[in-house]
């Protein structure tokens, strides 16, 4: 971890320093906020940094977000003044640390603001061969590219990945393509130097540069633009970057992994996508399985998230009922672990009982959703034709039989991509409103559109 410690912290400085470092941090000390602003753009790179409350931390959050520098900043200051911590926290800071610093609670402060989760679980035998394969060429410089759907965890891969490599020590440095505005993305990665664009006020060292003895990691690669493309080739094969607005050519050396949820292969043949810059990427391919092909991991990704969200919300951990674990293993999970995991979140806090219940699970209802075919419980009040009572009566009783039957036959991808591309039509074009009704994010519905409309799919125009 990379600790950046902006002030004086009134002569407690030292004592904190040596307490990050003793935790296995690296430790950077910077005057005031504009030269903490000054290093970072120039490639002191940090997961973290401390700041005294007498600077000025508004100043310092909207700085590094202008930058778009995402980092988290926690305020320290001279006792336990509940008025100043308010203020921090309302300034952006993620945390406030009294001083003196007490060992144990900077340590557990550090942790829990620079907490990825890390955490490899592959008890399944579609995610052991996927795990032997990391292993394997983790300590190589090979590059690699990591596929899957969207909520696989390719991000958590690449980080393991690299904590297995022997690159370990360097940083890790993760830029989302897809996220990043067209025009800012090649500054982003490769740096410029003052007055070489509108609103280039001061030198910019480029992520490559910052991963220099590390790992980049280049997330949702396929969402770069063709031109770019070219300059990553270049800065790949040459092993060279040339900042925007210089003609000097600065040597990195940094390990590549990309990630993409998209058929790059279908992207090559369709010249989005150049062939040359594929098989450069492409050296070692790890394929994440969607969650539904681990059914072995369900239940034990849903118990590290019980005991995850349980630490962070401060309440007492529960266990997952029976009848929970059955909701959870019969659906279908289209936004795989990351619509697991915000799942469980939720079925936690909203538990009344001393284990989590059934209905507290909340899923969504869209029949993709489902690996049998069933639909909600007939309602109480309904009329019981079978003339069976409530006891009797399964929880799942189908009340549309004939739109049920009208999915046998078909795989929960093809019945995911008519609800999508319906939804969108409905909505005329409308994304934000389609990915509202469908209960996903816009990135994913986006994702999944490029992937309808590279099979040959008449998607509707944005609107």
């Amino acid at each position: 971890m990379r600790l950046m410690i902006v002030g004086q912290l009134e002569g407690h400085i030292s004592t904190a320093g040596k307490i990050a470092l003793q935790r296995g941090a690296k430790v950077i000390h910077c005057e005031d906020i504009i030269e903490a602003i000054g290093a970072l753009r120039n490639g002191k790179g940090a997961d973290v940094v401390m700041c005294d409350v007498k600077q000025k931390i508004g100043k310092l959050v909207e700085d590094l977000e202008a930058e778009r520098i995402f980092v988290p900043v926690v305020a320290c200051g001279i006792g336990t003044s509940a008025r100043d911590a308010v203020k921090a926290i309302e300034a952006g800071a993620k945390e406030y640390i009294p001083l003196p610093p007490d060992a144990e609670l900077i340590a557990a402060v550090l942790e829990a603001v620079t907490q990825e989760t890390n955490t490899m679980i592959a008890s399944d035998p579609a995610m052991k061969s996927v795990m032997q394969l990391a292993e394997k060429i983790a300590p190589s410089e090979a590059t690699v590219l990591i596929t899957g759907e969207s909520g696989t965890g390719k991000e958590v891969m690449s980080s393991f990945i690299h904590r297995k490599s022997k690159r370990k020590d360097g940083p890790f440095i993760a830029v989302n393509c897809a996220a990043i505005p067209e025009n800012l993305l090649e500054s982003e990665l490769f740096g410029h130097e003052k007055g070489a664009f509108t609103g280039a006020n001061a030198r910019r060292i480029g992520k490559f540069e910052e991963a220099n003895g590390g790992t980049i990691l280049l997330d949702e690669v396929s969402e770069m633009h063709p031109l770019l493309q070219a300059k990553l080739l270049r800065a790949i094969q040459e092993k060279k970057v040339t900042r925007i607005g210089s003609n000097e050519e600065v040597k990195v050396d940094t390990r590549i992994i990309a990630t993409s949820n998209r058929d790059l292969e279908k992207s090559v043949s369709k010249g989005e996508f150049r062939e040359d810059l594929y098989f450069r990427l492409n050296v070692v391919n790890v394929r994440l399985p969607a969650l539904r092909e681990r059914p072995a991991d369900i239940m034990e990704l849903a118990k590290f998230f019980v005991g995850k969200f349980s630490e962070e919300n401060g309440i007492e951990k529960k266990e997952l009922s029976k009848p929970a674990q059955d909701k959870l293993m019969a659906y279908g999970w289209r936004g795989n672990i990351r619509e697991l995991e915000n799942t469980i979140h939720r079925a936690l806090l909203m538990s009344a009982e001393d284990e989590i219940e059934a209905d507290a699970v909340f899923l969504s209802e869209s029949e993709f959703n489902q690996t049998t075919a069933t639909a909600p419980a007939t309602p109480a009040n309904a009329p019981d034709p079978a003339g069976v009572g409530s006891a009797g009566a399964s929880p799942d009783a189908v009340q549309n039989a004939e739109g049920v039957e009208n999915l046998i036959g078909k795989t929960i991808s093809e019945v995911e991509r008519e609800m999508i591309v319906n939804t969108v039509d409905h909505c005329l074009g409308n994304r934000t409103h389609a990915a509202k009704i469908l209960g996903i994010s816009i990135r994913t519905l986006r994702n999944k559109l490029n992937q309808y409309k590279d099979d040959g799919d008449d998607i509707a125009s944005a609107g």
